[in-house]
């Protein structure tokens, strides 16, 4: 026979575990609530990106497919982003170095890391001290010109410790020349692939995952709009003096 104090027991346990529920569903209700509301606030404050091909979407509420050095750009909104003599719009806070401080700081392009799709990239140490990677675009890309708007109008704004930052760029004498964080080790792929590299143990492999996955998480869940990367790959990872590893654009 079930006793009285039994049955006050359970129905308390019961109402205990109802409450939980009401509660925990109202928490993520709120949080859901937040969210929206914070996407529809950044949407109405900012002008929407209109579908090019199939790599864009409709609205900045929906996240931004895009490998990212090939997000084309409103030529539209370039005007007062990239008219060739003096500026880029302020909205990305970049740097905008001279031709003549990055030919300085790269002794005349003679320090050259390597060379990609958009053109050589060189190490240069900036008047301020601080060493740097430069992309210069090549003269007659016209996908790296594409690139080059694209990184300046969007990727300038987001920052991460695990992304590869832009920290500025140079329009100057008919040269476009962006310029990234430093990272000393170079590229996931020359320690997966090049025998003369050491090679990489259980804890570095695991740390250099972790710090990949955060900086993805905050492309697709911390940018406005949502970033999708689409072309994550070893080559595309670098890792700095600590061998802390960070997700770049494709050079």
């Amino acid at each position: 026979m079930v006793h009285k104090t039994d049955l006050i027991i359970i129905g308390v346990s019961v109402g205990l575990a109802v409450g939980i529920l009401i509660a925990t569903l109202i928490f993520f209700g709120i949080r859901w609530y937040k969210r929206r509301s914070h996407l529809r606030r950044h949407s109405a404050l900012s002008p929407p990106i209109h579908k090019s091909g199939t790599i864009l979407s409709e609205s900045f509420t929906n996240p931004v497919t895009i490998k990212l050095s090939t997000y084309p750009v409103k030529t539209s909104s370039l005007a007062t982003l990239y008219n060739g003599k003096e500026r880029l719009t302020s909205v990305s806070g970049l740097l905008k170095y001279s031709y003549r401080d990055v030919q300085k700081a790269t002794k005349n392009f003679t320090t050259i890391l390597g060379q990609g799709s958009f053109g050589p990239v060189y190490k240069a140490v900036m008047p301020a001290g601080e060493v740097v990677a430069v992309k210069a675009l090549a003269s007659d890309s016209k996908q790296g010109e594409k690139e080059f708007q694209t990184e300046v109008s969007l990727l300038g704004r987001l920052h991460h410790r695990n992304l590869v930052n832009l920290a500025g760029y140079c329009v100057d004498k008919g040269q476009h020349m962006l310029i990234y964080e430093y990272m000393k080790n170079g590229s996931l792929a020359n320690f997966l692939y090049n025998e003369e590299k050491h090679t990489l143990n259980w804890e570095e492999r695991l740390q250099i995952a972790l710090d990949i996955s955060h900086g993805i998480e905050y492309l697709h869940d911390g940018a406005v709009p949502p970033v999708i990367h689409r072309d994550l790959k070893s080559a595309n990872i670098l890792l700095d003096h600590l061998m802390r590893a960070k997700a770049r654009s494709h050079y």
